[in-house]
Parts: structure tokens; C-alpha cells; sequence
């Protein structure tokens, strides 16, 4: 593992990282597997040396762009970190939906977790059934998310039933 001290010159860092560092967290999305540390201008970088280049240059372009407008829009963002028409952190293995912390590859692991992720690919609404602890929930969550940072939904509801799946409810008139 590498590490790099990036020094941001000759633009404000607020302009660069956004405002709470709104813009880094934005970043880091399109570099799962790097850690990412910001101080002041300072900012120290640690994984592997071609992605730590790589984001590297990126990050020198988007540090160009703030010096010379004094702004950051999030479409410039976007552009400059995902190579224009390439969406965030690519999957470099085939099936692996999202990446995790530490650049940790969430995918299907069963032939029924696969075909749930296919149903969901073809379908608005998809039912899975099965037994408990199948993977039914991680799946389904893991595309939540996927759709999240693939900005296909602006947020995620989760919500449970009221009453207890398979339980009849009993209700006694008060006398």
C-alpha cells in the first residue's frame, strides 16, 4: 500500500473539497478502494499506486478548474473524476454490483441471488421469496444502493411490515 501527500495550490481548498467537504465525499465514491484523508489543503492518499495516480490527475485537473473559476459545479465534478460519460468507481470484476468499504466488492453469490439481481434488471417490482438468511435483503439493499450511486434514485426508504410476517393478529373487543 502507497501513500501520497497532496498539496491543493493555487485554488481555495473550500472551492476544491466543497463546502463540510461535500465535494470530497463525492470523490471518494469514484475511488472506493483509496482512503482518503483531508486536512486544511493537505490531503494524503493511500492504496495502490496506479489508482493512487490515477486519481492523482483527476484530482489535479479538478484543482485547475477551481483556480481558474473559483467554483466547482457538481456536472464538472462528474465529468472530470468519471472521464465524462463513465459512471462512478467502474466494477473492474464482472458482477459485483457495488463496491463497499475498503473497496470491498458486494456481488451475488448464489445462482438465486443472481436471478434476483437479473429480475430487478428486467422489472419494476420483484417479490423474492425464500428462507431466512438466503441473502433476499443484502441483495436487495446492495442494489439500493447501486441505484444510489448510479444516481438512479435520489434516496433509499426502507420500511417493515407492522405486523410480523406469517403471524395471525388476535384482536380482543376491550369489555
Amino acid at each position: 500500500m502507497s501513500e501520497r501527500t497532496i498539496i491543493i495550490e493555487g485554488a481555495d481548498p473550500m472551492a476544491v473539497l466543497g463546502a463540510n467537504d461535500s465535494n470530497l465525499r463525492i470523490v471518494k465514491g469514484f475511488f472506493p478502494k483509496l482512503v482518503i484523508i483531508a486536512r486544511g489543503d493537505t490531503l494524503v492518499v493511500k492504496g495502490d499506486e496506479d489508482e493512487i495516480n490515477r486519481f492523482s490527475e483527476r484530482f489535479d485537473e479538478l484543482v485547475k478548474h477551481a483556480e481558474r473559476y473559483n467554483d466547482l459545479p457538481r456536472k464538472v465534478l462528474d465529468d472530470i473524476m468519471g472521464d465524462g460519460d463513465r459512471g462512478p468507481a467502474e466494477s473492474e470484476e464482472p458482477g459485483t454490483l457495488v463496491h463497499g468499504n475498503q473497496g470491498l466488492r458486494i456481488k451475488a453469490r448464489t445462482a438465486g441471488q443472481q436471478r434476483l439481481v437479473e429480475a430487478v434488471s428486467m422489472n419494476d417490482m420483484v417479490f423474492a421469496i425464500g428462507p431466512a438468511g438466503s441473502g433476499k435483503t443484502y441483495t436487495a439493499v446492495a442494489l439500493a444502493v447501486k441505484a444510489l450511486k448510479d444516481r438512479k434514485v435520489r434516496r433509499i426508504i426502507l420500511t417493515r411490515p407492522a405486523v410480523e410476517a406469517g403471524r395471525t393478529s388476535v384482536f380482543y373487543p376491550v369489555t
